[in-house]
């Protein structure tokens, strides 16, 4: 096998460890997410009128719900894995050594969301359409996870941007460890799309796309989040059909996200036609202070 046009090294170890801790590169890429989503939505909720710190406010409720939600959402597609023959069912629970689906870290998510935006008074369209963007970017950053992971990539490739994958074992015990083992030959077992980095590549395109859109035809009424569905997954649906790792089959021979990426474009779409046009006149009203609660009781 010829390596001389992989472009793309073999990551690193995915898990560092500072004395008894470990430290996961696929967590600190999920926590490194959530943070630029987080930051960015704030700014784009003010904006819209919203308080100063709803965004977090809101996140509390939002962030726990997705994580779950996710971790749910890849364990019930991909049961086998916990559940069939020779499964670790304990490793549904292991989060760390990744596995998120965002159909169901969006859903459960928008539930979080929901409960969030009721207890701050922010109608849940605005506030989707304020964080539409940073999600998508969040998402984004996420896939570096599956690169230290060394997974979610597709079949052998010639190309320059060919991603070498190398047997990594934990030399203690010589077991194979794709996370947190090291490769002890340096010689690639193969050379192969890196369908995460094509992902990582189209969601920040459609961070932009949703960016432009919102800027360009004042969109509201959770239009803008919307657009980020659609395009999202847009490009799911064809880098999904790359991927070559094991997952649940639907219809014969059809991977179950291509399927859920087809439904929830052709939902997208509609209510992008059938939602109201233009933005809200949304001003979010701010606390009384304690002494005028005082002189209205």
């Amino acid at each position: 096998m010829s390596t001389a046009l992989a472009a793309i090294p073999s990551p690193p170890r995915g898990v560092w460890e500072i004395g008894p801790i470990p430290i996961r590169a696929y967590a600190l890429c999920i926590i490194a997410g959530i943070a630029i989503a987080l930051w960015w939505g704030e700014r784009r909720l003010v904006a819209r009128g919203g308080r100063p710190g709803t965004v977090l406010d809101v996140a509390v409720w939002a962030i726990p719900f997705g994580l779950v939600g996710g971790r749910l959402y890849h364990v019930a597609t991909d049961w086998h894995v916990y559940f069939g023959p020779g499964g670790d069912p304990l490793g549904a629970l292991a989060i760390w050594n990744g596995g998120l689906g965002i159909w169901g870290a969006v859903a459960l998510g928008g539930v979080g969301a929901w409960i969030g935006c009721r207890r701050h008074g922010v109608p849940l369209p605005v506030f989707a359409d304020a964080v539409a963007p940073g999600i998508v970017v969040a998402q984004a950053v996420g896939r570096l996870g599956n690169w230290f992971n060394q997974e979610l990539y597709g079949g052998p490739t010639t190309l320059p941007w060919g991603l070498e994958i190398y047997q990594r074992v934990d030399p203690a015990t010589g077991l194979e460890d794709p996370i947190g083992g090291v490769a002890l030959d340096l010689t690639p077992v193969a050379v192969v799309h890196p369908t995460f980095l094509y992902e990582l590549l189209w969601n920040l395109a459609v961070a932009a796309l949703v960016v432009f859109a919102d800027r360009r035809f004042r969109l509201g009424h959770g239009r803008a989040f919307a657009v980020y569905v659609a395009g999202y997954t847009l490009g799911r649906f064809f880098i999904e059909m790359m991927r070559t790792d094991q997952a649940t089959r639907v219809f014969g021979d059809l991977r179950i996200n291509v399927v859920v990426s087809a439904v929830v474009f052709a939902g997208a779409i509609v209510y992008l036609v059938l939602a109201p046009k233009g933005r809200e006149d949304f001003s979010a009203a701010e606390p009384e202070e304690p002494d005028r609660q005082r002189d209205s009781a």
